[in-house]
């Protein structure tokens, strides 16, 4: 098994995150070869909660353009996270 962090990159601090953290889930960057179950494990032991979903999505990196180079961000994938009732991950700001 990976270590945690490993799995778990960061929390993600965005609008939507911030829109989600008041229904007690939260967006995490998670590995791209991470599943569910790994994320899970990993969210627990990190920040000593309980997890109750799951769910994950791969947003595909856009193509830019600097000068006459041509190039692509990376393909990230983000996990949303739902917790037990009252439960919360702190973040620092």
């Amino acid at each position: 098994m990976r270590p945690a962090t490993d799995i778990v990159k960061r929390v993600l601090q965005s609008e939507k995150g911030a829109r989600l953290a008041k229904h007690d889930q939260y967006l995490l960057d998670v590995s791209p070869d991470a599943n569910k179950i790994e994320i899970r494990q990993a969210v627990q032991q990190l920040f000593h909660v309980t997890v109750t979903d799951v769910n994950t999505l791969i947003t595909h990196g856009k193509w830019r353009r600097l000068q006459q180079q041509r190039g692509r961000r990376s393909d990230r994938k983000k996990a949303i996270v739902t917790l037990a009732k009252g439960q919360k991950i702190e973040v620092k700001r």
